[in-house]
């Protein structure tokens, strides 16, 4: 068991299978039937003109984010926001775009007002500001519809686009228990990881309008993102849209029932209510030495994230009664 990310999520036997058999071609060439395929089918379902199959999220976002910036230019996003906090300044650093991190609320959301604030004035002494970046979900949050739809207008009032990093929209859908084209029909650009909650071994889309994409890919070679015979894990990734969503809602229940568990424990604590989709942290007592636990529960082929508050994720290799075998297990160490 490995509560440490949906990262770990093993493929299935059909992405296994399919990878096998997979039609292939050389995609920087533009002739991998089943990338092209993908790439078409993710476009049309999701309600943007192209999509570009790229090898992560970190470098999806990236793209769209350079694609969207010129040199100089700023986006607007949270100060949790994984595209400034967690993927290594990408975009200061090879796109020579600036963040403007704005303090995320308690619901993962952003206040208008400071964004609006932030936004900096047409001078020359100042980076130009072109770009909402907005994350979903967000440490587990899932955006409400009626923010979307006024994120959608503040950005259309202040001439900005709007991006989202999508690498778990899906989770978000199923939580809202919604098609995922409604969320995404805000946004100017969508990244969506295929290798999370949805199992694919590797890889991410990034969707938009033609031109967008068409910039991104020229910015996918130079990153050094161009792949070959990339057929192989696209299809897995098809499978990982077509397959793997329903899996979604059992993980959101297993998380709730894990964080019941856990808040039930002496030194764990943590608010289920809090809890949308399979992503769950627990505070703990300063008497609980969480990595003396983690080294007892690796013995029994238990991994965590040791840290307070821990954050525990649930996904299709982790099933309800495993959940039982973990909280036998920390009761133990405890």
């Amino acid at each position: 068991m490995d509560f440490r990310s949906d990262t770990v999520t093993q493929p299935t036997q059909a992405m296994r299978d399919a990878m096998a058999n997979a039609p292939v071609g050389d995609d920087v060439y533009g002739d991998d039937p089943t990338v092209n395929a993908l790439e078409l089918w993710a476009a049309e379902r999701h309600g943007f003109e192209a999509a570009l199959f790229t090898t992560s999220g970190t470098q999806a976002n990236l793209l769209g984010l350079m694609a969207h910036c010129q040199r100089g230019d700023e986006y607007l996003c949270g100060q949790q926001a994984h595209n400034y906090k967690y993927e290594a300044g990408g975009a200061a650093v090879l796109g020579s775009i600036q963040p403007q991190p704005i303090e995320n609320n308690p619901d993962g959301t952003l206040d208008f007002q400071k964004l609006k604030a932030a936004i900096k004035p047409d001078d020359s002494h100042f980076a130009r500001t072109t770009l909402l970046s907005l994350e979903n979900t967000i440490n587990g949050k899932v955006l409400p519809m009626s923010y979307l739809a006024q994120a959608r207008q503040f950005v259309d009032e202040h001439g900005l686009k709007l991006h989202l990093d999508g690498a778990r929209v899906y989770n978000a859908a199923a939580a809202l228990d919604i098609d995922v084209k409604e969320i995404a029909k805000h946004f100017d650009s969508m990244t969506i990881c295929l290798s999370k909650g949805l199992a694919a071994p590797i890889g991410s889309l990034l969707l938009g309008d033609r031109a967008f994409i068409e910039r991104a890919r020229r910015l996918r070679k130079m990153v050094g993102g161009g792949m070959r015979q990339a057929g192989i894990l696209a299809a897995a990734g098809k499978l990982a849209l077509t397959e793997q969503v329903g899996q979604l809602k059992i993980d959101h229940a297993n998380a709730k029932k894990l964080a019941n568990e856990l808040n039930a424990l002496d030194g764990f604590s943590v608010n289920a209510d809090f809890v949308e989709t399979n992503i769950v942290f627990a505070k703990l007592d300063e008497s609980v030495d969480i990595d003396a636990i983690a080294q007892q529960l690796a013995k029994d082929g238990i991994t965590i994230t040791p840290g307070n508050p821990i954050r525990f994720v649930t996904h299709k290799d982790v099933s309800s009664e495993e959940i039982d075998v973990f909280i036998q297990a920390l009761k133990k160490t405890l």
